[in-house]
């Protein structure tokens, strides 16, 4: 069955537009339907428009982002916007997400690959799911996954914290391709070296996480959280 999300794409400048369009119709999970520089224009054509999803800035003339999003009938969006400033209020219209510009391709997969779990529901991600480790292919439970960073010895390897202390080397594997085989609303890539699983997540300030995470230590694990991801972690906090 063919499960890719037709996606209208929406910015007022050409140069982010045309950059939006080319990583988006790199990515196997979206079809692009159209792209738009007016906002206007969309909502014009938006009547005769078969979509699943529309990526579009805020800041534009005449009508906003906020706006338009809250004139498509309850079709899914994700924002893209050179500010902060509007997090709260893209959430408030149960956006799937907010990614801040200059749009990095890994931010915008993340993005996307919500998009698909939260559209297509059946095609969540199992609770299991098989990887090469260092001991040899592994049937891993997500629910036994509590963190996840880059090797330290191969970058193209992530070394995974179990909760029950142990720990295994993912073979040849991106972060990328890890977010898409796990629940999206169970885990949060927090900088570019690491993910965790929200479920160990203690408290949080602006850039600092604590966890309930004693990995050969007394003290729990406190991990930096990358300004790029920080509206996504939030996000899904306040789920």
């Amino acid at each position: 069955m063919n499960t890719k999300l037709k996606c209208l794409l929406l910015d007022d400048e050409l140069p982010g537009l045309s950059y939006l369009k080319l990583l988006c119709e790199q990515m196997t999970e979206l079809e692009v339907v159209m792209a738009f520089n007016d906002p206007e224009v969309l909502l014009k054509e938006f009547p005769a428009l078969e979509f699943d999803l529309c990526i579009l800035d805020i800041e534009m003339p005449g009508i906003s982002g906020l706006q338009l999003a809250a004139l498509l009938k309850g079709k899914p969006v994700i924002f893209t916007t050179a500010y902060k400033d509007y997090a709260t209020d893209a959430f408030d219209l149960d956006a799937i997400d907010y990614v801040i510009k200059p749009i990095k391709p890994e931010r915008l997969q993340q993005a996307v690959t919500k998009a698909v779990q939260k559209i297509n529901p059946e095609n969540k991600t199992a609770k299991h799911f098989r990887i090469n480790t260092d001991k040899g292919i592994a049937w891993l439970d997500v629910n036994q996954l509590v963190y996840i960073r880059t090797s330290e010895i191969d970058s193209r390897d992530k070394t995974a914290l179990l909760v029950n202390g142990t720990s295994l080397q993912l073979k040849n594997i991106s972060f990328e391709k890890l977010i898409s085989l796990l629940p999206s609303s169970g885990f949060c890539r927090i900088n570019k070296k690491e993910l965790i699983s929200m479920s160990a997540v203690l408290y949080f300030s602006n850039d600092k996480i604590t966890t309930n995470i004693y990995y050969h230590s007394e003290k729990p694990l406190v991990l930096s959280l990358g300004e790029t991801y920080k509206s996504g972690f939030i996000y899904k906090i306040n789920r």
